[in-house]
């Protein structure tokens, strides 16, 4: 098999772009073998395109989907899928030699509703779009009931404060108790929206009841210092993949961050001088954090050891395997769940390490506003339960039980 993606022979339409596609595997950080397999690609799709007397302007889907088949039917056992061809419509593409892919348009009034309403959540809100998602889908099952009996608009004229609570009665139940809070809350603020949208004469938020259950009622799930232990240990720092999966532990477990909060630190946001990390949260806010050691250091090793060459953007982490794209909020959560298993503790997400940061810092002496302050919570009352967590302080200030000797 050739190991010089420069080497594969290219004949037909596509041939005048081989050169620069192999330039942009390589600056892509695809290994040689695997760069010749995409060239190898290219190499079929231009011979296919010049047998059917086409060009590189009729790449459109419909016209990509005929060639897999054709490769397909000819017995070819590997890159068969709309997905093998991205690397290579993204190239041409980005040239403005293939066609645009059409812009997927919002199926039916509902959607068409939520696309309104994700956009005003997120513009004229201001919530962070990963928030937005999940009101969008918290109310989603509400509009499809308001759907005409042609199914061609909602039916929202004629809504009532008994149509929103007969859905909450009947929705809320199914739910756990944190879903179901989510369904109240993202509901009356799509109540609100419609009323500005115009689709209903008033708001009816107010009609919307709220679901039982105390708040600060349960137990932040925290893990122990030897759970934590046993977490980063099993990482590999020898490999890319462990240096750059036990800096994303660390970071979390000290500094308390949100899976998207890590995702999304670029290396302009780490003030190696200052000691400082900037922290991108929810609702467009940014705060300068102190940068632990413990942190720098695996943030350092990381970026001199895992982090590869030629990534893609600024941001901090990266896919190890090409492309070398931003790592997602769901890529850190999969590194949780992957450490997790490996070290035994069964399923973990990474919220709760962020308990696991506040409640260390608790034990440690810290007290909840400088805990607040760490997590960045904009109310008192969301650090509260942390107090509920350090048995010992409770114990200096319960009273004691009737009777007992003190």
């Amino acid at each position: 098999m050739a190991t010089d993606p420069s080497c594969v022979r290219i004949s037909g339409p596509l041939s005048a772009f081989a050169a620069g596609f192999a330039d942009e595997l390589t600056n892509q950080g695809y290994r040689p073998g695997s760069a010749c397999k995409q060239m190898g690609l290219l190499a079929h799709l231009s011979r296919w395109l010049g047998g059917e007397g086409l060009g590189v302007a009729d790449l459109h889907a419909s016209e990509v989907e005929r060639f897999l088949r054709a490769r397909r039917a000819a017995g070819y056992g590997d890159f068969l899928s709309i997905k093998a061809m991205r690397p290579i419509l993204a190239f041409l593409r980005g040239l403005g030699v293939a066609p645009m892919p059409p812009l997927p348009m919002p199926s039916g009034p509902v959607e068409t509703t939520l696309e309104r309403y994700c956009h005003y959540l997120t513009v004229e809100r201001g919530l962070g779009s990963e928030t937005a998602r999940g009101y969008v889908d918290a109310v989603r099952l509400f509009l499809q009931g308001r759907i005409s009996p042609d199914g061609l608009a909602l039916d929202l004229a004629g809504l009532t404060s008994a149509d929103v609570i007969a859905f909450v009665v009947r929705r809320c139940p199914q739910q756990g108790q944190s879903a179901a809070k989510l369904t109240v809350t993202a509901l009356r603020s799509l109540l609100g929206f419609l009323h500005l949208d115009g689709a209903i004469a008033q708001s009816l938020a107010v009609a919307v009841p709220s679901v039982a259950g105390r708040r600060l009622s349960g137990l932040p799930k925290a893990l122990d210092a030897d759970q934590v232990r046993r977490l980063l240990a099993s990482c590999d720092s020898r490999t890319p993949n462990g240096c750059r999966d036990l800096a994303v532990l660390t970071i979390l477990v000290r500094l308390g961050l949100r899976a998207d909060e890590v995702a999304r630190l670029a290396l302009d946001d780490i003030d190696w001088r200052a000691g400082e990390i900037i922290v991108h949260g929810k609702a467009n806010c940014t705060e300068r954090l102190p940068l632990p050691t413990d942190v720098g250091e695996a943030v350092a090793a990381y970026l001199h050891c895992g982090r590869p060459a030629r990534p893609h953007g600024r941001t901090v982490f990266v896919r190890i395997k090409a492309p070398h794209r931003s790592l997602s909020s769901g890529g850190v959560t999969q590194i949780v769940a992957a450490a997790a298993r490996r070290a035994g503790l069964g399923q973990i997400h990474a919220h709760r390490l962020r308990h696991t940061a506040a409640t260390q810092m608790l034990r440690a002496g810290a007290s909840l506003p400088e805990i607040g302050q760490l997590l960045r919570h904009r109310r008192a009352l969301t650090t509260a339960i942390y107090a509920k967590v350090d048995r010992d302080r409770l114990r200096t200030i319960a009273r004691p039980w009737p009777g007992e000797v003190a």
